[in-house]
Protein backbone atom coordinates (compact mmCIF):
# COMPACT_ATOMS: atom_id res chain seq x y z
CA UNK A 1 0.00 0.00 0.00
CA UNK A 2 1.17 3.70 -0.41
CA UNK A 3 0.21 6.58 1.26
CA UNK A 4 0.14 9.97 0.40
CA UNK A 5 -0.19 13.10 2.21
CA UNK A 6 -1.34 15.97 0.34
CA UNK A 7 -0.94 19.64 1.75
CA UNK A 8 -1.19 23.53 0.34
CA UNK A 9 -2.80 26.36 1.72
CA UNK A 10 -6.72 27.39 1.54
CA UNK A 11 -7.41 27.84 -2.00
CA UNK A 12 -5.13 26.14 -3.52
CA UNK A 13 -7.30 23.30 -5.03
CA UNK A 14 -5.99 20.28 -2.61
CA UNK A 15 -9.54 18.74 -1.36
CA UNK A 16 -10.56 19.01 -4.90
CA UNK A 17 -7.57 17.34 -6.51
CA UNK A 18 -7.49 15.01 -3.45
CA UNK A 19 -10.92 13.46 -4.35
CA UNK A 20 -9.76 13.09 -8.11
CA UNK A 21 -6.42 11.80 -7.06
CA UNK A 22 -8.24 8.93 -5.02
CA UNK A 23 -10.73 8.13 -7.60
CA UNK A 24 -8.42 7.48 -10.38
CA UNK A 25 -5.50 6.14 -8.16
CA UNK A 26 -8.26 3.38 -6.28
CA UNK A 27 -6.94 5.55 -2.90
CA UNK A 28 -9.00 5.94 0.36
CA UNK A 29 -9.50 9.56 0.51
CA UNK A 30 -9.13 10.41 4.24
CA UNK A 31 -10.36 13.98 5.09
CA UNK A 32 -10.23 13.95 8.96
CA UNK A 33 -13.20 16.39 8.76
CA UNK A 34 -15.95 13.84 6.65
CA UNK A 35 -14.64 11.32 8.92
CA UNK A 36 -14.94 13.03 12.23
CA UNK A 37 -18.37 14.08 10.74
CA UNK A 38 -19.37 10.74 9.17
CA UNK A 39 -18.52 8.86 12.97
CA UNK A 40 -21.01 11.92 14.79
CA UNK A 41 -23.84 10.97 12.65
CA UNK A 42 -23.88 7.48 12.56
CA UNK A 43 -23.65 7.15 15.76
CA UNK A 44 -20.81 5.27 16.73
CA UNK A 45 -18.81 4.85 19.54
CA UNK A 46 -16.13 7.07 18.77
CA UNK A 47 -18.62 9.33 17.23
CA UNK A 48 -20.36 9.80 20.38
CA UNK A 49 -16.87 9.96 22.15
CA UNK A 50 -16.21 12.61 19.96
CA UNK A 51 -19.40 14.17 19.79
CA UNK A 52 -18.94 15.07 24.08
CA UNK A 53 -15.73 16.35 23.36
CA UNK A 54 -16.93 18.59 20.53
CA UNK A 55 -20.14 19.78 22.28
CA UNK A 56 -17.79 21.13 24.97
CA UNK A 57 -15.66 23.17 22.33
CA UNK A 58 -12.76 21.20 22.67
CA UNK A 59 -10.54 20.03 20.40
CA UNK A 60 -10.75 16.16 19.47
CA UNK A 61 -7.78 14.43 20.83
CA UNK A 62 -4.75 13.47 18.74
CA UNK A 63 -5.01 9.98 19.77
CA UNK A 64 -8.65 10.10 19.07
CA UNK A 65 -8.15 11.17 15.65
CA UNK A 66 -5.35 8.80 15.55
CA UNK A 67 -7.72 5.78 16.55
CA UNK A 68 -10.13 6.90 13.82
CA UNK A 69 -8.18 6.99 11.64
CA UNK A 70 -6.15 3.35 12.32
CA UNK A 71 -10.07 1.82 12.37
CA UNK A 72 -10.84 3.50 8.84
CA UNK A 73 -7.52 2.09 7.59
CA UNK A 74 -8.23 -1.46 9.36
CA UNK A 75 -11.46 -1.81 7.64
CA UNK A 76 -10.60 -0.68 4.43
CA UNK A 77 -9.88 -3.79 2.12
CA UNK A 78 -8.76 -3.68 -1.89
CA UNK A 79 -7.13 0.21 -2.46
CA UNK A 80 -3.83 1.09 -3.09
CA UNK A 81 -3.37 2.86 -0.35
CA UNK A 82 -4.64 6.46 1.32
CA UNK A 83 -4.26 10.01 0.53
CA UNK A 84 -4.63 11.98 3.92
CA UNK A 85 -6.39 15.49 3.12
CA UNK A 86 -6.56 17.90 6.67
CA UNK A 87 -4.44 15.82 8.39
CA UNK A 88 -1.57 15.60 10.11
CA UNK A 89 -1.59 19.24 11.18
CA UNK A 90 1.49 19.16 13.54
CA UNK A 91 4.38 17.44 13.75
CA UNK A 92 3.21 15.58 16.80
CA UNK A 93 0.45 14.49 15.07
CA UNK A 94 2.64 13.30 12.01
CA UNK A 95 5.30 11.37 14.65
CA UNK A 96 1.84 9.93 16.03
CA UNK A 97 0.33 8.97 12.22
CA UNK A 98 4.01 7.10 11.28
CA UNK A 99 3.85 5.21 14.69
CA UNK A 100 0.00 4.12 13.48
CA UNK A 101 1.68 3.31 10.14
CA UNK A 102 4.95 1.75 11.17
CA UNK A 103 2.52 -0.62 13.75
CA UNK A 104 0.53 -2.14 10.29
CA UNK A 105 3.88 -2.37 8.64
CA UNK A 106 3.07 0.85 6.58
CA UNK A 107 4.64 4.24 5.81
CA UNK A 108 4.11 7.74 4.85
CA UNK A 109 5.59 7.05 1.18
CA UNK A 110 5.36 11.04 -0.09
CA UNK A 111 4.06 14.25 0.93
CA UNK A 112 2.76 16.20 -1.62
CA UNK A 113 2.68 20.13 -1.12
CA UNK A 114 1.09 22.14 -3.60
CA UNK A 115 2.92 25.73 -3.75
CA UNK A 116 0.63 28.04 -5.04
CA UNK A 117 1.37 32.33 -5.47
CA UNK A 118 -0.21 34.45 -2.94
CA UNK A 119 -2.37 36.65 -5.63
CA UNK A 120 -4.14 33.22 -6.81
CA UNK A 121 -5.03 32.16 -3.66
CA UNK A 122 -6.46 34.74 -2.67
CA UNK A 123 -8.28 34.94 -6.10
CA UNK A 124 -9.75 31.43 -5.76
CA UNK A 125 -10.96 31.64 -2.45
CA UNK A 126 -12.99 35.09 -3.52
CA UNK A 127 -14.06 33.12 -6.58
CA UNK A 128 -14.89 30.22 -4.55
CA UNK A 129 -17.39 32.38 -1.94
CA UNK A 130 -18.97 33.41 -5.10
CA UNK A 131 -19.94 30.33 -5.97
CA UNK A 132 -20.58 28.41 -2.98
CA UNK A 133 -21.28 31.18 -0.16
CA UNK A 134 -18.28 30.39 2.27
CA UNK A 135 -18.40 33.08 4.21
CA UNK A 136 -15.21 32.75 5.43
CA UNK A 137 -13.36 32.98 1.53
CA UNK A 138 -15.25 36.33 1.42
CA UNK A 139 -13.26 38.82 4.26
CA UNK A 140 -9.58 39.25 3.32
CA UNK A 141 -8.25 39.76 6.58
CA UNK A 142 -10.11 36.10 7.28
CA UNK A 143 -8.07 35.17 4.33
CA UNK A 144 -4.66 36.52 5.19
CA UNK A 145 -5.26 35.04 8.70
CA UNK A 146 -5.86 31.37 7.35
CA UNK A 147 -2.91 31.92 5.07
CA UNK A 148 -0.72 32.55 7.44
CA UNK A 149 -2.11 30.26 10.06
CA UNK A 150 -1.55 27.49 7.41
CA UNK A 151 2.00 28.74 7.06
CA UNK A 152 2.91 29.02 10.62
CA UNK A 153 1.30 25.32 11.38
CA UNK A 154 2.56 23.33 8.38
CA UNK A 155 5.96 24.82 7.75
CA UNK A 156 7.07 22.42 10.66
CA UNK A 157 5.72 19.26 8.92
CA UNK A 158 7.25 20.31 6.06
CA UNK A 159 10.49 20.58 7.26
CA UNK A 160 9.71 17.30 9.24
CA UNK A 161 9.40 15.68 6.07
CA UNK A 162 11.75 17.25 4.13
CA UNK A 163 14.45 15.68 6.11
CA UNK A 164 12.68 12.27 5.80
CA UNK A 165 12.82 12.85 1.87
CA UNK A 166 9.37 12.29 1.55
CA UNK A 167 8.60 15.87 0.47
CA UNK A 168 7.87 16.82 -2.93
CA UNK A 169 6.46 20.32 -3.85
CA UNK A 170 4.32 20.45 -6.57
CA UNK A 171 3.54 23.60 -8.96
CA UNK A 172 -0.13 24.57 -7.79
CA UNK A 173 -0.42 27.08 -10.55
CA UNK A 174 -3.01 26.44 -13.55
CA UNK A 175 -6.19 24.78 -14.17
CA UNK A 176 -7.36 22.31 -12.18
CA UNK A 177 -6.45 19.68 -15.15
CA UNK A 178 -2.71 21.00 -15.69
CA UNK A 179 -2.24 20.61 -11.36
CA UNK A 180 -4.43 17.02 -11.50
CA UNK A 181 -1.46 16.04 -14.31
CA UNK A 182 1.46 17.13 -12.46
CA UNK A 183 0.19 15.25 -9.16
CA UNK A 184 -0.47 12.38 -11.56
CA UNK A 185 2.63 11.79 -13.16
CA UNK A 186 4.26 12.17 -9.79
CA UNK A 187 2.29 9.58 -7.95
CA UNK A 188 2.44 7.08 -10.93
CA UNK A 189 6.08 6.89 -9.80
CA UNK A 190 4.53 5.08 -6.29
CA UNK A 191 2.10 3.49 -8.32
Amino acid sequence: MVNFLIFGPPGSGKGTQSVKLAEKFNLVHLSTGDMLRAEIATGTDLGKRMSSIMSKGELVPDEVVIEMIACKIDHSKGSAGFLFDGFPRTVAQTIALEKMLNDRKMKIDSVLVLEVEHDELVKRLVARAELSGRPDDKDPAVIENRIDVYKSKTEPIINYCRERGIYQPVNGMGSIEDVFRRLSKYMKKYL
